[in-house]
């Protein structure tokens, strides 16, 4: 047997902060049913994709915008408002790891602001941060990876303080798990005047879909139209509609599904504290272990058991919430290397 061979297979995917389930019944039902029309292009611009998600968020439909996936909508964004590498985007850091590369991309400069020692994304430090070369700030509510909340009261003052030529992309792509109603929500926020914004969500977390890439941007009009002008003709399928379509109708499903998780991740995280672990409250559906001296050996030790996370060496784990005999094995594994 080679070297290879004896490696251990990884059987349980924590890296990525999918759910572990596959998309709702109805869902998959939708999708099958379409499959005979595979033959045929998608619409060019996905208007009726769109037409769909304005009237579920109750929005005109002049503000939305769809992409691959909400990183494919804060891309298209970035290209539509910077200009070359004189222009800055400012974020947290660490962040999803999609930001710098995406600033990149669009021929931007970045500008990382460290997080706070608790994993919070720092305000008054991102608002230092920001100069007469700003195009765009970037958030994360809940944050990746430490699945900190920014409060709505702080957010709104943040809003408040920027330069009025900034743009604001706020990422709420793991919403749908924070279940808190002191959180702020973006449609509120651009409802209640803030222009100046772009809401992200997505298809690929809560929903299950992330084998789709969908994702969908909310914003004033006037910012949804240049956002639009960077879409790629046919990027969003006939699939993807109709799986959105049919994610929408089964809220009730997909409310059962968010609880089932919320319970697990409770469940594991208090575990893992009991265990000794560093675990901040998660807004999410994945923990962060704040370990930078043990995330390496925890990392390893995951590996050996078949389970996959995600080390950001010398940071810390992030570990996505899986089903509860997956959780079992985590924490088997954390109480091995604990007593170690």
């Amino acid at each position: 047997m080679t070297a290879v061979e004896e490696r251990p297979r990884t059987l349980h995917r924590l890296a990525l902060n999918e759910t572990p389930y596959p998309p709702l019944e109805p869902v998959r039902r939708a999708m099958a049913g379409c499959l005979p029309g595979m033959h045929r292009y998608p619409q060019f611009y996905a208007d009726d994709l769109m037409a769909r998600i304005a009237e579920w968020r109750g929005v005109p439909v002049e503000s939305v915008v769809v992409g691959s996936g909400s990183v494919g909508v804060a891309y298209q964004t970035l290209q539509a408002f910077t200009d070359g590498p004189d222009d800055e985007v400012v974020y947290g850091w660490r962040a999803f790891d999609a930001y710098p590369i995406i600033t990149d991309m669009a021929g931007a400069r970045r500008v990382e602001v460290p997080l706070t020692p608790d994993g919070a994304q720092d305000l008054p430090r991102l608002l230092a941060a920001v100069t007469d070369r700003t195009r765009v700030v970037v958030l994360c509510n809940p944050h990746n990876p430490t699945g900190t909340p920014v409060p709505a009261r702080a957010l709104e003052e943040f809003l408040t303080a920027l330069p009025r030529d900034v743009l604001v992309v706020l990422d709420e792509a793991y919403m749908e798990f924070a279940a808190d109603d002191a959180l702020p929500q973006g449609l509120d926020l651009l409802r209640s005047g803030h222009g100046r914004l772009v809401v992200l969500r997505t298809f690929s977390k809560a929903y299950g879909l992330a084998g789709l890439r969908i994702g969908y941007g909310v914003a004033a009009p006037a910012t949804a139209r240049r956002i639009r002008a960077k879409s790629v003709p046919y990027s969003l399928t006939e699939t993807a509609r109709i799986a959105v379509t049919a994610s929408i109708a089964a809220e009730a499903e997909l409310t059962a599904r968010i609880a089932t998780l919320s319970r697990e991740r409770a469940r594991l995280q208090t575990a893992l504290r009991e265990l000794g672990w560093r675990v901040p409250e998660s807004r999410t559906n994945f923990l962060w272990l704040d370990e930078p001296q043990r995330c390496a050996a925890f990392h390893d030790a995951c590996a050996a058991a078949g389970i996959e996370v995600r080390l950001y060496r010398d940071e810390g784990i992030r570990l996505t919430v899986g089903e509860p005999r997956t959780n079992d094995l985590v924490l088997e594994t954390a109480r091995r290397l604990s007593a170690s």
